[in-house]
């Protein structure tokens, strides 16, 4: 029953979180709490203070003539908007520009951390059921590598595997970002679609990377691990690889329905050689298991000459198979662990791959974090300098594959990387460099 006016003067001394909160009670509430006087008065005194004091010592007189016409020539919702707009560009502005600091040692952001501090980054996934109905999980756990962020989602109230129908992975961030107030769930926020991934006959159409006595594991590209609780056939939990190399893009720069497009390539004049194929590219590879560091290495000079293309695909040899003196101990047994609220676990025989593959100018040519699973190979151990089982590794996607060899050896019950090998697609190659492999 309280009239507009005394209304519209309590909310004129809110800030723009509470007035956006305000604006969710009801219908009236929000017609009142979209007045361009307010947002007027909040636009200036945020967004030009130094401009707003000076005009209002100097030329108290055209303050109100300018605020009239600013006011009756809107519609409502006009200044809200305009806010939200400008302090949105802002604060990717700022976010933006930490990102532009980058590693010598990786060729990617070093300041991620301090990033996804300042714009108060999250990520959560929505879980869609076949009836439309939408199950948010928050609170996850995060673990930081050189190259990668790893993501972990676990709760007791997971809807059924059966009924569910897609899972959507976004970054989150507060809408209206303050420094000085840690960001509320409850607040206003900004989604940004990074995956969309389809659950049904999840068992039947993913990838198996392995189990233990309690879950299955299996990958779903790109990068996402889901466990699955091997008596009740239910979701365990879900694990989320997120490589550094446009991670703040893709979990700011995007909208809720659509995901982030990175712009195209520009290539550098001359510096591609179609003659000899590629030259001087660098590789870092990180192999680890979510809470442990398996292998850390990088690689230099690695080249392909235009006789190693072949089937769409262009040939770089990391680790030889006949050169032992390039051959790379892994720390430790290979596995991935896992938590939920009860349990822990760690299944054997797999791994996260973080690779990044920089190009002659650094830049970051092909970059992925994923779940990769090992088999036994039906290779004779003869064919190395060691005696042990052999073990292969294969990743793929649409810019590449990645093939690596292990050797096992019992005496000092270790793994030896005797062969690593990526292929390049040429489709790739030719995209980035505008030529024709």
């Amino acid at each position: 029953s309280m009239p507009s006016e005394m209304l519209l003067k309590i909310f004129s001394y809110l800030d723009a979180v509470s007035l956006l909160a305000v604006g969710c009670v009801n219908k009236r509430f929000y017609e009142l709490a979209n007045d361009n006087g307010i947002w007027l008065k909040l636009y200036s005194s945020s967004l030009h203070p130094k401009w707003t004091i000076r005009k209002m010592k100097s030329k108290q007189t055209e303050t109100p003539s300018l605020g009239c016409a600013a006011l009756h020539d809107k519609k409502p919702g006009y200044w809200k908007k305009e806010y939200i707009s400008k302090q949105t560009s802002a604060f990717k502005t700022r976010v933006m520009r930490l990102a532009k600091f980058l590693d010598p040692y990786t060729g990617l952001p070093c300041k991620n951390k301090e990033a996804m501090k300042v714009s108060g980054l999250n990520w959560i996934i929505v879980l869609k059921d076949k009836n439309g109905k939408e199950h948010v999980v928050e609170k996850p756990n995060l673990s930081f590598k050189d190259t990668s962020v790893t993501v972990l989602w676990h709760g007791t109230d997971w809807p059924c595997l059966e009924v569910l129908s897609t899972l959507k992975l976004f970054g989150v961030t507060p809408l209206l970002p303050d420094q000085s107030i840690p960001p509320n769930k409850n607040g206003p926020r900004r989604f940004s679609l990074i995956a969309e991934y389809s659950l049904a006959n999840l068992t039947e159409n993913s990838v198996v990377v392995g189990a233990d006595e309690l879950v299955q594991l299996f990958s779903l590209s790109p990068g996402l691990l889901v466990g699955i609780w091997k008596e009740k056939n239910a979701m365990a939990f879900v694990m989320a690889n997120l490589h550094y190399n446009q991670l703040l893009e893709r979990s700011i720069l995007g909208s809720a329905t659509v995901q982030y497009a990175p712009p195209p390539n520009k290539p550098v004049l001359d510096d591609s050689d179609s003659e000899y194929g590629l030259h001087d590219y660098s590789l870092h590879l990180d192999l680890h298991g979510r809470n442990c560091m398996y292998m850390c290495g990088s690689f230099k000079c690695l080249f392909c000459r235009k006789r190693d293309i072949e089937n769409g695909y262009l040939t770089l040899r990391v680790v030889n198979l006949k050169d032992n003196r390039k051959h790379l101990p892994i720390i430790g047994t290979l596995g991935i662990c896992w938590e939920t609220d009860v349990f822990k676990g760690n299944v054997k025989d797999c791994f996260v791959m973080d690779l990044t593959l920089l190009d002659e100018t650094g830049r970051p040519f092909w970059c992925f974090s994923a779940p990769v699973h090992m088999e036994l190979s039906t290779k004779s151990s003869g064919l190395y300098d060691y005696m042990g089982h052999i073990y292969t590794a294969d990743y793929a996607d649409s810019e590449g594959k990645v093939c690596v060899e292990f050797v096992w050896l019992e005496e000092t019950k270790e793994y030896i990387i005797v062969s690593l090998v990526l292929y390049v697609s040429t489709k790739k190659v030719n995209s980035w460099y505008g030529t024709n492999y």
